[in-house]
């Protein structure tokens, strides 16, 4: 079912739908990925217009992980590199491209990103809709976004425990509310196939994948210490609190994506 609905949407998906703004965006590639020259202001701002032109945008960030996963998905291969924005969202990243010699400006973490857009769309009266995790925990993020940005509209939210033969039906109520911007917190590559078939269903909103920023906006996982942030260690404290699901991911993965880094650089 997931094959045929791939077949679907990739069938429908016309990339000059995004064209008009993406042509001004300075690329790099690392490791067959796309990555925008954008620091986090220029993100902003470049979001801001889509959202002021209408234009649908997947607005997605990478990671040494989604680089990783992607060299061995074509599917989601295929997805990354047609959205309309793509952040570095991992110090490893921007390290890469340092020594590779096309630097990029920084990190453009994901839940930074979040934060920053909502206080946008709280400025500019664009509409939010929540979309992922459990019950409570997108509940929860509702009402901790609508106590720190008290005018902002919050237009709904909806967990992410829903099946495939369910996905019309959040496209249309979606399509029903018009939400300028949708945070999806989704486990990936789930998350980049549900976006593309939104997009492709006709929803015109930006929308961005956000990790497990809920359960950090919710306070149901801490947050990193700012030392660890600034140091690009954010992952580490990852791993300390989810050592089972974590440790082989970031270890095996960021030493897998080193490797492959320097294979790049010496080819």
């Amino acid at each position: 079912m997931i094959d045929n609905l791939y077949c679907y949407f990739m069938k429908k998906w016309t990339p000059a739908k995004q064209e008009k703004i993406l042509g001004t965006n300075q690329r790099i590639t690392i490791l067959n990925t796309l990555i925008d020259v954008l620091s986090s202001d220029e993100t902003i701002k470049l979001v801001d217009k889509y959202i002021r032109n209408n234009e649908p945008l997947h607005l997605m960030g990478v990671n040494a992980d989604k680089i990783n996963e992607l060299n061995k998905n074509e599917r989601l291969k295929q997805i990354v590199n047609s959205c309309g924005v793509i952040n570095a969202d991992g110090a490893s990243v921007v390290l890469a491209s340092r020594y590779l010699g096309k630097p990029l400006p920084e990190r453009v973490a994901g839940i930074d990103l979040m934060m920053r857009l909502v206080e946008l769309c709280e400025n500019k009266s664009y509409s939010v809709y929540l979309l992922g995790a459990k019950q409570e925990i997108v509940e929860t993020t509702a009402e901790v976004l609508k106590t720190r940005f008290p005018k902002l509209n919050l237009i709904g939210y909806h967990n992410g425990y829903f099946k495939e033969q369910d996905w019309s039906n959040i496209s249309n109520i979606l399509k029903e509310l018009k939400p300028n911007i949708v945070f999806v917190g989704i486990t990936s590559p789930i998350k980049e196939y549900l976006i593309e078939y939104l997009q492709n269903e006709g929803n015109n909103s930006v929308f961005m994948g956000v990790g497990g920023s809920f359960d950090v906006i919710s306070g149901n996982l801490p947050r990193a210490p700012l030392w660890m942030q600034k140091s690009g260690l954010e992952w580490l404290f990852r791993v300390i609190l989810e050592p089972r699901r974590l440790f082989k991911r970031y270890f095996f993965g960021n030493l897998a994506f080193l490797k492959s880094v320097w294979k790049e650089k010496n080819k």
